[in-house]
């Protein structure tokens, strides 16, 4: 069984800085293209950003330049290393494993952004 387990959320002012963790198991994390998937309230869901087996990284453009995909294959963990945050990156942010057609999403991290 796909198990996605995120973890770091929290309060944080605007500009400051929160870095999420998820630990994955049920699969074969080093060969997984792996991402993070955010939704706010009232919106869609926004892939956030993504990492391919290989390493390769892919942003969305709203955080490209601030936000830090990586993984450890080693301990089956995902991060993402969030800086310069906006109260628009407030959200719930799931981590989520690549299935062939769909974003396998585990279960979320609250991220609010605010003064």
């Amino acid at each position: 069984e796909v198990q996605l387990q995120a973890c770091g959320g929290g309060l944080v002012q605007p500009g400051g800085s929160l870095k999420l963790s998820c630990a994955a198991s049920g699969f074969t994390f080093s060969k997984a293209a792996m991402g993070w998937v955010r939704q706010a309230p009232g919106k869609g869901p926004l892939r956030v950003s993504s990492i391919g087996y290989g390493g390769a990284t892919v942003y969305a453009g709203s955080v490209e330049g601030r936000f830090t995909i990586s993984r450890d294959n080693a301990k089956n963990t995902l991060y993402l290393q969030m800086n310069n945050l906006k109260p628009e990156d407030t959200a719930v942010y799931y981590c989520a494993k690549w299935d062939g057609r769909d974003w396998l999403k585990g279960q979320g991290t609250q991220v609010t952004v605010s003064s």
